[in-house]
């Protein structure tokens, strides 16, 4: 019997470097696990520009990659300044020819603008059911694009089915467009279990001293770290600390970094990993005292299962899934998006009060283990597929006319 034929459509896949990518790949593996022959295509446009000069045709290179087949697509480079809907039509036709090819039963796209409106687009064109997946920048920032907004309304529109990964996103498609609230659920990414014993000790940890707070990930506008700086620079008079970034600012905005690095007063108590390793990356969680991520808006971070995973004392925003996954003084201290106060107010407590540290990371563990396990973000993708093909299967049999 042939296997059902999925094609994911994605902006990022290991090895790139990025949360998307992550879940991608953890989704792409619970469907290979449930018996689905599993395709993902990747492009992006700022794949369009290259900084030599060269030029190049357009091309799709496959490798079959634990048990996916992983199609990295490139468009054309023919002048120095290639127009986004040359880049569009460039991809639409390599996504095309893998269908032709493979007879895909089912698209799949992370992302509302590029992935999924190209995909979405060969979807509706080819008469097969197509799943939107918002992940957070594409309705929380770039629906602030003029230029993008009529683009997401129709994907959305057009849509068999649109998952969210909390219920601020889900709240905002429904206002953009209304028919979403038929047609959607909200369910959080997963994490499975970490063994942090058998990770090596990444190398600043013998630079650390005081209350060790730490963030981790690929900071920029939307994680909120500015506050954090201008937090931990009004703690450090009350408390000794050390504030430890694990990964590094993205460049296009590494001169506005700068600027608040230079302003903060944290001097040699404020260390920064810059990029690593995933693996590195985790090994920090367990020497951590608190771990905070104070974004402005940010979907379901896979930084903050991690350290749920790790029994970390969190202090998170209340914002999208982080706001609806820890409760306040249960699992974690939750405090308003953007405030520097309330901040460094939840910090305090938790720096002078080590067997609440220790209460919370504890309860933040425990629900990881058991609201957070892959079996339970399996399940409900199991069960949107088999409703999203079932429907589409009786809306597509032939009419039999009675005689």
């Amino acid at each position: 019997m042939n296997k059902t034929k999925i094609c994911i459509t994605t902006l990022e896949y290991p090895p790139d470097i990025g949360g998307v990518g992550e879940s991608v790949h953890r989704i792409a593996q619970m469907l290979v696990s449930s018996g689905y022959e599993v395709h993902v295509a990747v492009f992006r446009s700022k794949q369009r520009l290259v900084d030599d000069g060269s030029v190049r045709r357009a091309s799709c290179k496959t490798r079959f990659q634990d048990g996916v087949f992983v199609h990295r697509i490139k468009s054309s480079v023919r002048d120095d300044v290639q127009e986004i809907q040359d880049f569009f039509s460039d991809i639409y036709f390599q996504l095309k020819l893998l269908h032709h090819q493979y007879n895909f039963d089912l698209f799949h796209a992370f992302f509302l603008n590029e992935t999924g409106y190209v995909t979405t687009l060969l979807a509706k064109e080819t008469d097969l059911p197509i799943i939107n997946s918002v992940r957070g920048a594409d309705l929380h920032k770039h629906i602030f694009n003029p230029k993008n907004h009529a683009q997401i309304a129709w994907v959305l529109e057009n849509s068999d089915w649109v998952t969210f990964v909390s219920q601020d996103l889900r709240k905002r498609a429904n206002a953009i467009a209304p028919s979403v609230k038929l047609k959607s659920s909200v369910f959080w990414n997963s994490i499975a279990p970490i063994n942090f014993t058998k990770l090596c000790a990444p190398p600043l940890v013998p630079e650390l001293s005081g209350i060790i707070i730490g963030s981790s990930g690929r900071f920029r506008d939307k994680k909120g770290i500015e506050f954090l700086l201008d937090a931990c620079s009004e703690l450090i008079k009350e408390i000794d600390l050390t504030l430890l970034l694990i990964g590094n600012f993205v460049e296009k905005e590494r001169k506005y970094w700068q600027q608040e690095l230079k302003q903060c007063c944290l001097g040699s108590r404020l260390r920064i990993t810059g990029i690593t390793t995933r693996q590195e990356a985790l090994a920090y969680l367990p020497h951590l005292d608190i771990f905070t991520i104070p974004s402005l808006t940010d979907g379901c971070p896979n930084a903050l299962l991690e350290a749920m995973v790790a029994g970390c004392a969190i202090v998170g925003t209340r914002v999208d899934a982080i706001g609806e996954i820890i409760e306040d003084g249960v699992d974690g201290l939750l405090v308003n998006p953007g405030s520097s106060t309330e901040l460094k107010t939840a910090l305090l407590s938790l720096a002078t009060q080590p067997q609440l540290r220790k209460q919370l990371g504890a309860a933040a563990k425990i629900k990881a283990q058991h609201k957070l396990h892959p079996s339970i973000e399996k399940q409900n993708w199991i069960n949107i597929y088999q409703q999203v093909l079932t429907t589409s299967a009786t809306a597509t049999l032939p009419e039999v006319s009675l005689v």
